[in-house]
């Protein structure tokens, strides 16, 4: 079992990770499905070594997860991790913001839930 010193540096991991705004752009992009490494270099600017970077933060946060196929290295977004982190902290800073929000949630007709 983990020490709440284990998960506080656990978290800080993934909001270190959130810090930047290319890894959090390879998230955004990764919400559509597994991407190969050359597929998500290819949308930045930026050096493929860079990206392999940032993918390797990512990792290590555990944000993101990789299997391989062949000689690609395919990566998918670890959304339950994203979420339950994020999540602890914002029920911890603004818990009546989440149960309000949850309820608008719930509460929006079909199409119209934002």
């Amino acid at each position: 079992m983990e020490s709440p010193a284990d998960t506080a540096d656990d978290e800080a991991s993934v909001f270190r990770a959130l810090a930047d705004p290319t890894r959090r752009q390879i998230l955004e992009d990764l919400r559509g499905g597994e991407l190969a490494a050359g597929e998500i270099a290819s949308r930045f600017s930026i050096s493929a070594p860079s990206i392999s970077r940032h993918l390797g933060v990512l990792k290590g946060a555990r944000l993101v997860t990789e299997r391989r196929d062949a000689n690609r290295i395919l990566y998918s977004l670890a959304e339950e991790r994203l979420a339950m982190c994020v999540g602890r902290f914002l029920s911890a800073v603004c818990p009546e913001q989440i149960v309000l929000r949850h309820s608008k949630w719930r509460a929006a007709p079909e199409g119209n839930a934002r």
